[in-house]
C-alpha cells in the first residue's frame, strides 16, 4: 500500500505528441463529440415523445442511447482537454475512478446489445408469443440485469487494479485509464492479474459477441421462410444491429483478448468505441430504420409547427396591437 502510493498523478501520453496533429485532433474529437449528443438526444427525445417507446426494441434503444452518451462523456471531454494542455495528466483516485465508470457503462452498452438481439430473436421466431414474452415487466428485468451484470464486471477489474502498487514511471501510454496500461506501470508481477483481466473482458466480450453472431444466424435462417416485404423489413433492422455490433466488438475483443500487453494501435482502435461507435449508432439506427424515421419526422416537424405558428400568433398580435393604440 505504500507503495501504491508514491505515485499520485499519471501522465497521459494522449493521441500524439505532435502539436498540429493535437489541433486536428480536437477539431475532429469536438465535431465526433458535438455529433454524438445531438444524433443520441434526437433519438431519445423521438422515442419518448412518440408511441415508440411502448415497443420492446425502441425501449432498449433510448436505453443504449443513454449508455452511449454517458459512455463517451467518460472519456471525450478530457481528451479534447488534454488535446489542448501541454501537460495531460490525471489523479490517481481520478483514474481509478474513470476505469470503473467506463467499463460500467461499456459492460451496460454489451448487455443491452445482448438484449435487443434478444427481442429480435423473440419478434422474428416467436411471434406469436412476443406481446407476452417481451412484456414492459420483463424489460424492465433485462435493463436491470443488464447494469447488475456491469456493475459485477466493473467492480472486479477496479478490485484487481486498485490494490496494485505502482512505485516507478507514471506516463501512461493511452488517452484514457484502462486496465493493460496500469498493469504495464505496476511495479510486480501482474501476469496472473492479466489472466484474470482476460476472463473478466476477453472472453465475457468474446462469448456475449459469439452468443449475438449465433442469435442474428438464427434470425436471419427463419426470415427466409418470409414473405419477399417482410423479408425485406427483418433484414433491415437486424443489419443494423448487426453492424452495431461488429462496430464496437471487434475493437473490444482485439484489445482484450489478448495477453496483457499494450501496442500503439490499441489507441486508434479504442476510438472506435468510445467515440466512433456511439457516433453512428443513431445514423445506423435511422437510416435504416422506416419507423425511426416517420417517429423523428412527427415529433420534430410538429415542434417546429407549433413553434412557427406561435410566432406567427405573437407578431400578428402585435401588429394589431400597432392600430389599435391604448387610450
Amino acid at each position: 500500500m505504500e507503495n501504491r502510493n508514491n505515485i499520485t498523478v499519471f501522465i497521459l501520453l494522449g493521441l500524439t505528441q505532435n502539436k498540429n496533429m493535437e489541433i486536428l485532433c480536437f477539431v475532429l474529437v469536438l465535431f465526433c463529440y458535438l455529433a454524438i449528443w445531438v444524433g443520441n438526444l434526437l433519438i431519445m427525445i423521438s422515442i419518448m415523445c412518440s408511441q415508440l417507446i411502448e415497443q420492446p426494441m425502441y425501449f432498449f434503444l433510448n436505453y443504449l442511447s443513454l449508455s452511449d452518451l454517458c459512455y463517451t462523456s467518460t472519456v471525450t471531454p478530457k481528451l479534447m482537454t488534454d488535446l489542448l494542455a501541454e501537460r495531460k495528466t490525471i489523479s490517481y483516485s481520478n483514474c481509478m475512478t474513470q476505469l470503473f465508470i467506463l467499463h460500467f457503462l461499456g459492460g451496460v452498452e454489451i448487455f443491452i446489445l445482448t438484449g435487443m438481439a434478444y427481442d429480435r430473436y423473440v419478434a422474428i421466431c416467436k411471434p406469436l408469443h412476443y406481446t407476452i414474452i417481451m412484456s414492459r415487466q420483463r424489460c424492465n428485468a433485462i435493463i436491470t440485469a443488464c447494469c447488475t451484470g456491469a456493475f459485477i464486471h466493473s467492480a472486479s477489474q477496479f478490485l484487481l487494479t486498485i490494490f496494485l502498487p505502482f512505485c516507478g514511471p507514471n506516463e501512461i501510454d493511452h488517452y484514457f485509464c484502462d486496465v493493460y496500461p496500469l498493469l504495464k506501470l505496476a511495479c510486480t508481477d501482474t501476469r496472473r492479474i492479466g489472466l484474470l483481466v482476460i476472463v473478466n473482458s476477453g472472453l465475457i466480450a468474446l462469448l456475449t459477441f459469439v452468443i449475438l453472431m449465433v442469435s442474428y444466424f438464427l434470425i436471419l435462417y427463419t426470415i427466409m421462410a418470409y414473405p419477399a416485404e417482410s423479408r425485406t423489413k427483418a433484414l433491415s433492422t437486424c443489419s443494423s444491429h448487426i453492424t452495431v455490433v461488429v462496430l464496437f466488438f471487434v475493437p473490444v475483443l482485439f484489445i482484450y483478448i489478448r495477453p496483457a500487453t499494450t501496442f500503439p494501435e490499441d489507441k486508434v482502435f479504442a476510438l472506435f468505441y468510445t467515440i466512433i461507435a456511439p457516433m453512428f449508432n443513431p445514423l445506423i439506427y435511422t437510416l435504416r430504420n422506416m419507423e425511426m424515421k416517420n417517429a423523428l419526422r412527427k415529433v420534430w416537424c410538429h415542434r417546429l409547427f407549433l413553434e412557427g405558428r406561435e410566432l406567427i400568433l405573437k407578431a400578428f398580435q402585435n401588429f394589431t396591437l400597432g392600430f389599435h393604440p391604448e387610450p
